[in-house]
């Protein structure tokens, strides 16, 4: 991707180092690679909203029925179906949708997908697949899984069935965890108009939202919030276990990768872009050292369904101020 504000990496690389060695309430000097702030979990509600899942679906019921596509289930001859919301997409010859996982690789084609995972989101098996109408079968190929399997690809991308799918049509995967998304015809990810757009986006960037204003967004265009029960200063979150299914973490996003957002911060100590070590291990972006999510009920770029959720979910601005909201 060659765009003009990675043009400027170095420049905001060496910014986002000098911010990072002192921050958000920390009294000694992390490394330059994350904010080394001990956090304290709060109690608290966090608000109503779809559960659907963090990552890979890890709080996932994991209820199953006949209908469900097993591990390892082939597809047969591939179609293309048409979603309302997402435009053209990949299924199995029975309509079941296909998708696609952020934390895999298409070149060398790669599968991070094992375990509890794959019983989740069932790889699809590339033994009897082929290309049906308005499909280039040269997109077609297989990876070889870590059991010795072969998983369909498409461009290089594994594809996989979503266990809480049971008819055809569904498409109960989409924005899970902030890294799951059904398939289009050409291996990229199926998101309408705007979703052709979201594969140029840096790692956070802004876009101007024609009710909220100016909000942040994510590489995929997805909507970003902070939750009102979070604390700055010093960094603390309220979001933990069941939270984190409905509001998947933004995971760490270089300075150089960022287009518009704030990487300096109000904080005593005048620098914000820092990442946050959660008390659950996970590591957080932060926006004036406010911790980042995206929400699992926004299905699309563009949506803002988490906007006011339990009235204490809102959208983000670039400087880290809540959208809608006032500050404690």
């Amino acid at each position: 991707m060659k765009t003009s504000w990675r043009s400027a990496s170095l420049v905001v690389s060496a910014v986002a180092v000098a911010a990072l060695t002192t921050a958000c309430g920390s009294e000694t000097a992390p490394p330059a690679s994350s904010q080394n702030v001990g956090a304290t979990a709060a109690a608290g509600d966090y608000g109503n909203g779809a559960s659907l899942g963090s990552g890979y679906d890890a709080g996932a019921a994991g209820e199953e029925n006949a209908a469900t596509p097993s591990k390892g289930a082939g597809a047969g001859e591939l179609a293309v179906a048409t979603n309302e919301e997402l435009g053209e997409m990949l299924t199995d010859s029975a309509g079941m949708t296909l998708y696609r996982f952020d934390k895999d690789t298409a070149d060398p084609a790669k599968s991070n997908c094992d375990g509890d995972c794959a019983a989740k989101w069932p790889p699809v098996s590339a033994d009897d697949a082929t290309a049906g109408e308005g499909i280039d079968k040269a997109l077609l190929g297989s990876v070889t899984r870590s059991d010795g399997s072969k998983q369909l690809t498409v461009d290089g991308w594994p594809a996989y069935h979503y266990a809480k799918d049971t008819k055809a049509g569904d498409v109960n995967g989409q924005g899970v965890g902030g890294t799951w998304y059904a398939l289009a015809p050409n291996g990229k990810k199926a998101q309408g108009g705007a979703g052709a757009e979201a594969g140029d986006l840096p790692g956070l960037s802004t876009r101007k939202d024609p009710e909220l204003g100016e909000i942040v967004i994510d590489k995929n265009g997805h909507t970003v919030y902070r939750f009102m029960k979070d604390s700055p200063w010093p960094m603390k979150t309220a979001c933990l276990n069941d939270c984190l299914e409905k509001w998947p973490v933004i995971e760490p996003v270089d300075a150089a990768d960022t287009k518009g957002i704030d990487l300096k911060g109000s904080g005593p100590r005048g620098q914000g872009y820092v990442v946050f070590d959660r008390p659950d291990g996970i590591k957080q972006q932060t926006i004036d050292c406010v911790p980042i999510y995206t929400f699992a009920g926004d299905k699309k770029p563009g949506d803002t369904n988490g906007q006011g959720v339990g009235g204490t979910w809102y959208a983000i601005r670039p400087d880290g101020k809540p959208v809608g909201a006032s500050e404690k």
